[in-house]
């Protein structure tokens, strides 16, 4: 499947929130949607799910309109928002109810999800007995009740401990390899690079990149080479290598970036080095890392202040 987002706009009291929202997410592929706080991230998603009405613009799936109703889509919001008081099997086969599955299926469904979870031994107790690991284990099986055909996870690895994570971990892939269309949100670039192919980048409700990850690491390591080269700090680096006009230096948390200018190959940069006799501890192509480009996207696109709301 393959959902496109066209031209989506949507404002609130007069207010202009989003902004010709244009992006696609395929099944296979899981897409990251990322944004600061505030860039209409969760905008985006309600008038997917048709909690909001955009007020133009529309949605397409497979060339075709997109008609909510049939389709099933599964959302795990960053809130919880469940009932603590409620058995947790009986809570589960309600919201699968809600969702249109037969009492039969919603609790034949819950069982095994709770049982996927390694939360058997609790399946009879009331949510809030439940750390708060588990109360998140619990919203991630609401999420997928229904086997959905989009799933929407919002901040999912929040209050999960590292083996709780692994066990979310082999969930997500499992939906990837079912084909599901998988939209992925959080600030936590760890997670979004390890399960996304695609990325898109909102900022005050407008879309500011969008496409393949890895050809938008490559488009922004281009020309660049980390070094570090022994004995050598930041300093006398820059003493050493300002008489050469054909690059410009910066540094992140584990080296030198160096980005070469016009015709300069890097080959000649590597050549230069070894000229002076200097020892190299490190010289490789750039690949910036998703946090990297998240902090230069979002320092390079300013809108004025009329714009998404998170």
């Amino acid at each position: 499947m393959k959902l496109e987002l066209v031209n989506i706009n949507k404002s609130f009291s007069g207010k202009h929130i989003l902004h010709d929202v244009n992006f696609s997410i395929e099944s296979g592929r899981a897409m990251g949607f990322l944004g600061r706080n505030g860039s209409g991230k969760t905008t985006t998603i309600r008038t997917l799910m048709d909690v909001f009405k955009p007020d133009f613009g529309e949605f397409i799936i497979d060339g075709k309109k997109f008609i909510r109703e049939n389709y099933k889509i599964g959302y795990l919001p960053e809130e919880r928002g469940l009932y603590g008081k409620i058995k947790i099997i009986d809570q589960l086969a309600y919201l699968g109810e809600l969702k249109r599955m037969s009492s039969k299926e919603a609790k034949k469904s819950a069982e095994y999800w709770v049982d996927y979870m390694g939360l058997s031994e609790y399946g009879n107790k009331n949510l809030e007995t439940l750390s708060k690991g588990n109360q998140q284990k619990i919203q991630i099986i609401q999420a997928v009740i229904d086997d959905p055909d989009i799933v929407i996870l919002d901040e999912p690895f929040s209050g999960l401990d590292p083996v709780n994570s692994q066990i979310f971990k082999d969930l997500i892939k499992e939906l990837i390899a079912k084909n599901k269309l998988v939209i992925f949100s959080s600030h936590q670039m760890g997670y979004v690079e390890e399960f996304c192919d695609d990325i898109t980048f909102i900022k005050n409700g407008r879309i500011i990149e969008t496409g393949d990850l890895n050809v938008l690491k490559n488009k922004l390591g281009e020309n660049k080479i980390r070094l570090n080269i022994k004995n050598l700090g930041p300093d006398q680096l820059e003493r050493s290598l300002n008489e050469n006009k054909n690059i410009n230096i910066s540094y992140d948390d584990k080296s030198a970036i160096i980005e070469l200018i016009g015709n300069y190959k890097p080959m000649e940069l590597l050549q230069d080095i070894l000229n002076k006799d200097y020892e190299i501890d490190l010289y490789t192509k750039y690949t910036p890392s998703l946090e990297d480009i998240f902090i230069k996207l979002d320092k390079e696109y300013n809108f004025d202040n009329e714009g998404g709301n998170n």
